[in-house]
C-alpha cells in the first residue's frame, strides 16, 4: 500500500458485504474486497470505477455512514465506525445525491449548518465564491442539478474541514460552473486540505488528481499519479499516440506508413492513425503528402490518455 508522510486517511483490506436482499439467491454479496488506499493532507486522491465497482460503498464506509465487514479504516487517525462527534467535525461530505431538505433556502441552510461549527468558514465569501447568491431565494427542489451540485459543495466546505470527500463533484455543472468549482478544489488543495473523490470522468481526474486508485469488481487494480498510469504498458491494444488527418477522399496510403500502425478510415478522406507513432512515420507520412501535393484540411496528435488506461484495465464491455 502507498505510504504518504501526512495521511489524513488510510484504508487496509476493507471487505463490505451486503444482503441478503442485494443478491438474488440470499447470500450476502461482497461489493468490496480487499481494497487499500490512503490519501494524505494536501493532496487530491482520486478514485475510478465503472458503476457498481465498489467507489461509492468504499467512501462511506470511510466516512463511518457504513459498516464495514473486515479490515481496518484510520480517518483523521481515528476509527469512524467508533468515533464521536469530534470526529465528524473535521470532515466534510458532499453526497452524489446532494442529501439536502428539498424545502430549504440555500442561505438559512448554509447559516444552520455554519453555527453546527466551532469555527466555519467565512459563509459570505464561500456563497460569493460559488455563486449561491444568484439562486439564494429559490428552493433546493427548483435548483438545477448544476445549482444543487454548487450547493452541495458549500454545505460540505462551511464547517472548514480537514478533510473533504466529494462523490462525483462535478455531475450537471455547467462549464463556467465547472472551471469555478476545480479553481476552489485547487485552492483548498493548496491550503493544505486532504481531499478524496470518485468520478466517472477521466479528464476531471486528469486535471485535478495528484494521485489515482482505479477500482474494479471491489478491489483497487492499479494506481499511481496521473504520469506514472499512462506510463504502464498495459495493453499492447492501447495505443501511444493517435494521428487524426483529413485528406482528399479517394486516395490511399499504400507505404505511406510503417508497418505495426493501425490505421482506420472513419470516412471518406479521413483517416486515425494509432499505435507506437515515430517522428519517421510522421516524416514519411508528410513526404507522401508532399508527393501527392496534398495539404490536409485538418491535423491533430494526440497522446495516450488516462482514458485509454481505465478502459485497458476495467475492460471495455458495458457492465
Amino acid at each position: 500500500m502507498r505510504s504518504t508522510d501526512s495521511p489524513v486517511l488510510s484504508i487496509d483490506g476493507l471487505v463490505k458485504d451486503v444482503g441478503p436482499l442485494a443478491s438474488l439467491d440470499g447470500k450476502m454479496l461482497r461489493v468490496v474486497s480487499d481494497l487499500s488506499l490512503v490519501a494524505g493532507r494536501g493532496e487530491i486522491t482520486a478514485l475510478l470505477g465503472a458503476n457498481g465497482a465498489g467507489k461509492t460503498t468504499t467512501l462511506e464506509c470511510a466516512q463511518g455512514l457504513q459498516k464495514r465487514t473486515g479490515g481496518t479504516i484510520s480517518l483523521l487517525g481515528q476509527d469512524p465506525d467508533t468515533a464521536g462527534a469530534e470526529l465528524r467535525s473535521r470532515v466534510g461530505v458532499m453526497l452524489q445525491d446532494g442529501g439536502l431538505p428539498p424545502s430549504a433556502r440555500p442561505l438559512p441552510l448554509l447559516r444552520h449548518i455554519a453555527g453546527m461549527y466551532q469555527k466555519p468558514m467565512e459563509l459570505g465569501r464561500l456563497v460569493d465564491r460559488l455563486g449561491i447568491d444568484q439562486f439564494s431565494r429559490t428552493s433546493v427542489r427548483r435548483l438545477s442539478g448544476g445549482q444543487k451540485q454548487r450547493l452541495a459543495l458549500a454545505a460540505a466546505l462551511v464547517g472548514n474541514p480537514e478533510i473533504l470527500f466529494l462523490d462525483e463533484p462535478s455531475a450537471g455543472l455547467d462549464p463556467q460552473s465547472r472551471q469555478i468549482v476545480f479553481e476552489l478544489i485547487a485552492e483548498l488543495r493548496d491550503a493544505g486540505m486532504g481531499i478524496v473523490l470518485t468520478t466517472h470522468l477521466m479528464d476531471d481526474a486528469e486535471r485535478l488528481a495528484d494521485y489515482v486508485y482505479i477500482i474494479d469488481g471491489g478491489h483497487n487494480v492499479a494506481e499511481g499519479t496521473v504520469a506514472e498510469l499512462l506510463a504502464q504498458e498495459h495493453s499492447a491494444d492501447i495505443a501511444d499516440r493517435t494521428l487524426y488527418f483529413d485528406i482528399p477522399p479517394g486516395l490511399e496510403l499504400g507505404a505511406a506508413l510503417s508497418a505495426g500502425l493501425q490505421v482506420t478510415q472513419t470516412r471518406a478522406g479521413s483517416f486515425t492513425v494509432s499505435g507506437a507513432l515515430t517522428p519517421a512515420d510522421l516524416a514519411s507520412l508528410a513526404a507522401w503528402w508532399a508527393e501527392k501535393d496534398i495539404l490536409p484540411a485538418s491535423l491533430r496528435l494526440e497522446a495516450r490518455s488516462l482514458e485509454d488506461v481505465f478502459l485497458d484495465i476495467s475492460g471495455r464491455d458495458l457492465r
